[in-house]
């Protein structure tokens, strides 16, 4: 097992190029299932829920093809349509291959999904609308059973703007007979990116990234080769870890319009940022406290509230941030307090006393965007700074040691 090793204290300088977004490449490979055509994916990243979803593909007959920056898919011999709980168990986003296998092989059995422990995270909202659509769905033995004779589209409202079960039902849909509306449709950037790719397959999606989302089924299939955005939240964790140091990068391979909650929340605080077309330049700033309610997109993502919680940490005077998606996730706090961090908690609201000097410490990596709090703090902090059970941030940067120490971050990787 690895642990990363920080000493903080340290400007960095120099430029950061963001991988393509996990969140956006997930449901794109499960979206490979809908096609009987060679898929090719540019640019995924190297992470383990990537690793995860290519083995799960694999498992279902998917051949898989890597070559230089380019992975292609064949879904021409699936032979399986069963997701089993060693894969599931690991990821959520396993729960994504349910709308595309019911909706080409009419049948699909997925186990109840894991991941990361911020919540409970219900599935309902997918199986009620695939319901909806003509499925026949069971749940037995930590499985999710469903079938049909065919989906039929239909005008679904969602209780709750969930982007996993938007992702699922858009990719049911392709095949569905007749057109789907998705009312109170997530409005995330990496569901737009879905509906970019169905259009190339040979759908038409028309609102991807709005309330409401119309998916008019696809009549041929095309091959498709596609590179997913870039990752708004590794973006968002580069931009704080300037700040959070009190130094000058730049942060390229960005789409500013898709971060400009956190954006907009980082100049309230004082921060100053150089926004270009496609890059970030981060600025030497005096940072002040401020008040953060995370919210579906557009609002304040809750995956960009622990880093600016760390950050908060170094900023002058009182903040208050306020998590409204998940139940659990300020599990980075205790870990945060043993760097000395000054933070109180009052059910779903922790009040952050700013300029605090925050001291190196062992910690402990509890879920992804966790991890990459305890690595912007140790980059702050005095002295050596020991994060264990760094798997979890494996699951969600690409290579971040390596990219920090070429902004001159003191960080290695050593194997326990």
């Amino acid at each position: 097992m690895d642990k990363i090793i920080i000493k903080g204290g340290k400007k960095l300088t120099g430029h950061v190029r963001v991988s393509c977004a996990k969140n956006a490449y997930l449901p794109l490979m499960a979206a490979v299932l809908l096609s009987d055509k060679k898929i090719c994916f540019k640019n995924l990243p190297e992470l383990a829920d990537i690793r995860t979803m290519n083995k799960l593909l694999e498992k279902l007959g998917v051949h898989t093809n890597s070559d230089e920056n380019k992975t292609c898919y064949d879904c021409t011999k699936i032979s399986k349509y069963e997701a089993t709980y060693d894969l599931v168990k690991t990821m959520r986003a396993s729960i994504l291959v349910l709308g595309p296998l019911l909706a080409r092989f009419k049948q699909a059995k997925v186990s109840l999904p894991g991941g990361c422990a911020i919540g409970t995270r219900p599935i309902d909202i997918h199986l009620s609308n695939l319901e909806k659509m003509g499925a026949e769905i069971t749940i037995e033995g930590g499985y999710v059973s469903a079938k049909t004779d065919g989906l039929i589209g239909a005008d679904l409202t969602l209780s709750f703007p969930s982007v996993g079960a938007t992702e699922n039902i858009m990719m049911a849909a392709v095949y569905a007979n007749g057109p789907t509306t998705i009312r109170n449709a997530a409005r995330e950037p990496e569901i737009r990116d879905l509906g970019d790719f169905l259009n190339l397959l040979g759908a038409k999606v028309e609102g991807a990234g709005s309330s409401i989302v119309t998916i008019t089924p696809a009549t041929s299939i095309n091959e498709v080769v596609y590179e997913a955005i870039p990752d708004r939240i590794e973006a968002c964790t580069y931009i704080i870890a300037g700040l959070i140091t009190n130094s000058e990068i730049t942060v390229e391979n960005v789409i500013p319009h898709d971060i400009d909650a956190v954006c907009s929340t980082l100049k309230e605080m004082g921060a100053n940022l150089e926004i270009g077309q496609r890059s970030i330049k981060v600025l030497p700033s005096l940072l002040k406290g401020v008040s953060v309610d995370t919210e579906p997109h557009p609002g304040f993502p809750t995956d960009v509230q622990a880093q600016i919680m760390a950050l908060c940490t170094q900023a002058q005077g009182t903040s208050i941030i306020s998590e409204k998606i998940f139940e659990n996730r300020f599990m980075h706090v205790p870990e945060l307090h043993r760097m000395n961090a000054k933070i109180i908690l009052k059910g779903h609201t922790a009040i952050v006393e700013g300029k605090g000097s925050l001291s190196g410490a062992p910690v402990m990596c509890t879920d992804l965007r966790a991890s990459a709090a305890l690595v912007l703090a140790a980059l702050a902090a005095e002295g050596e700074t020991e994060i264990r059970r760094v798997y979890h941030l494996d699951r969600g940067y690409e290579k971040l040691d390596q990219k920090l120490q070429g902004l001159g971050a003191d960080i290695v990787r050593v194997k326990e």
